[in-house]
């Protein structure tokens, strides 16, 4: 074949490939005409909502417990179209890299839809330039960073975020428990000392300045040195801004250090059964923070389904078990309200349409109340509740 017949040939075909898909995208919405612009889903495939955090490792509670009442809540949901819904759950252990690999993982399935999550603060920061750029949704249980709804606009959350959550509880130790020689100690991750921050700046516009201010490692079995150090200021209470695992060891060993009887006043990231049963009666009289929903029908019917599911109670793992599934609810209302079935079959979602349904829910009744978001993607129906353990039991403050 010489030069000039192949060029012809090849044009040809191009040309014929570019008929090819015009015709395949004649029956898609307008708002799909650019590649990546909305989810494709095929008959026979299924719409994908993701639920990612640490499912491993030490922080494996909160992460497993969304996934846990995510599946519920997905295993409910009535097809769309014809098409059903599938969960897919991701392991990240809580670290920012393995964050960032399935946030790529996800933006790169063109079936993908939405996010429950992620988990944590840390992740979910490291996470969003991703999901921005794909223009993918992510409504979270759990990650109450106060930074992570700034800069962009896809990240939005149904639990209350760290400024509120620090700023009460700030006041509650000033206002309600009349203590004013405060003790800070954080964990040093986005997290722990995001909150603890808060809690120290409050104290400071009400003129309170802590007695002290120290940080501690994550994942170490001995922190007395710098409870020590903190015993030095002599301290009517400790407000500890991490995780479960450290606030065990934390109260476990106030005690040999001068402590005992000093109350320690922590967050949602550490209430739970779980702290109780690794402190054991050390974790009496310590304060934590949560947002349990109130008593309902539809509280009741998934606090059944949870216990016949997974044979414990809800809440049990962390406060978070609500959230998640309502997370995962809300979600799929936004996926029925954007979707369109296109007359090749294909089950379209506009990726920037579905953002926006995300971001503009409004009047939502879900168990944990509530929820409209605001312009931030600020969603949360209840705000915070402060609770002591007492007898073994996390209960409200008398």
């Amino acid at each position: 074949m010489n030069k000039r017949l192949s060029f012809f040939v090849y044009g040809i075909v191009f040309l014929l490939s570019l008929g090819i898909c015009a015709s395949a995208f004649a029956d898609a919405p307008a708002e799909c005409g650019e590649p990546g612009s909305c989810a494709v889903i095929k008959p026979g495939e299924t719409i994908k909502i993701g639920v990612a955090g640490p499912m491993t490792g030490e922080y494996a509670m909160y992460g497993s417990d969304n996934a846990d009442s995510a599946k519920i809540a997905v295993s409910q949901l009535e097809p769309l179209e014809g098409f059903a819904f599938e969960l897919l759950a991701e392991d990240t252990q809580g670290a920012p890299e393995s964050a960032v690999a399935v946030a790529n993982k996800w933006a790169s399935d063109s079936t993908f839809a939405a996010v429950v999550g992620h988990t944590l603060s840390g992740e979910t920061a490291a996470a969003i330039p991703i999901y921005e750029k794909a223009r993918i949704p992510l409504l979270s249980p759990s990650a109450t960073g106060a930074q992570l709804t700034s800069d962009n606009t896809v990240f939005n959350r149904v639990v209350f975020q760290d400024a509120d959550q620090g700023y009460f509880s700030a006041l509650y130790i000033l206002d309600d428990l009349k203590l004013t020689k405060i003790a800070i100690l954080h964990d040093g991750m986005d997290y722990g000392k995001g909150i603890a921050d808060i809690v120290r700046d409050t104290l400071q516009d009400k003129g309170i300045e802590p007695v002290a201010y120290e940080s501690l490692t994550p994942g170490e079995a001995d922190y007395s040195a710098v409870l020590t150090s903190i015993a030095s200021k002599g301290p009517e209470i400790i407000y500890y801004g991490g995780y479960t695992a450290e606030l065990a060891v934390l109260a476990n060993q106030l005690a040999q250090v001068g402590l005992a009887g000093v109350p320690i006043f922590s967050d949602d990231g550490a209430f739970g059964i779980e702290f109780i049963e690794k402190a054991g009666s050390n974790a009496e009289g310590i304060y934590g923070t949560s947002s349990i929903p109130p008593a309902s029908p539809e509280k009741d019917a998934f606090d059944a389904k949870y216990l016949e599911t997974y044979g414990r109670v809800a809440g049990s793992k962390s406060s978070f078990a609500w959230f998640a599934y309502d997370a995962a609810n809300v979600l799929a209302y936004a996926i029925r309200e954007t979707a369109v079935l296109g007359d090749d079959g294909n089950l379209y979602i506009p990726r920037e349409e579905l953002v926006k349904n995300v971001r503009g829910v409004s009047g939502y009744k879900g168990i944990t109340g509530e929820i409209t978001c605001n312009e931030n993607g600020e969603c949360n129906a209840s705000g915070p509740t402060f609770y002591i353990v007492k007898d073994g039991e996390w209960v409200l403050p008398e």
